[in-house]
């Protein structure tokens, strides 16, 4: 396995590189949860007003008969997505499956007129045709381990090895 990097160093890697992606009308919107918890702090950084989006990918996932509906998983898109510039924010890109089904989400609201899409970590292994605007860093993991975001109570970030059951 490779040395799991150190998510605080990568968020300030993320934040100048969500800084270089941002237009004056760009709607930060972050996946749930690790995305959510990156675009609620990356909002108050960049001193953006109002509240950031989140999105759940829950109701249109292609395993949605096997995972379920998670508690957690509530959009919130306090915009009108109709002709929005939004910048998706998620954790980890792996299969990007998760991102077809926040697409699919996010259409269900309006269309957009632009989604670009920021990340924590590319991992690789995709099954779709997705690539991310802005990747803080690449890591190679086997398909036998998860990478995912933690968030402390004091709200620092790590990142956690899991193996995959």
């Amino acid at each position: 396995m490779s040395s799991i990097p150190d998510a605080e160093a990568l968020y300030t890697t993320l934040l100048s590189g969500v800084k270089a992606l941002m237009r004056p009308e760009t709607k930060l919107v972050g996946i749930t949860s690790g995305g959510a918890w990156l675009v609620e702090r990356l909002q108050k950084d960049l001193g953006l007003a109002g509240a950031p989006g989140v999105i759940s990918s829950a109701m249109h996932r292609d395993d949605f008969a096997r995972r379920g509906l998670s508690a957690s998983a509530q959009t919130a898109l306090p915009f009108d997505v109709n002709g929005a510039d939004v910048l998706l924010l998620d954790d980890v890109l792996y299969t990007g499956r998760t991102i077809r089904a926040v697409l699919n989400e996010l259409f269900d609201f309006g269309r957009p007129a632009c989604v670009r899409l920021a990340v924590l970590v590319d991992r690789g292994g995709r099954e779709l045709p997705v690539a991310a605007d802005f990747a803080a860093t690449t890591l190679k993991l086997p398909d036998t381990q998860l990478l995912a975001l933690a968030r402390a109570d004091d709200g620092a970030f790590s990142l956690k090895v899991e193996d995959n059951k």
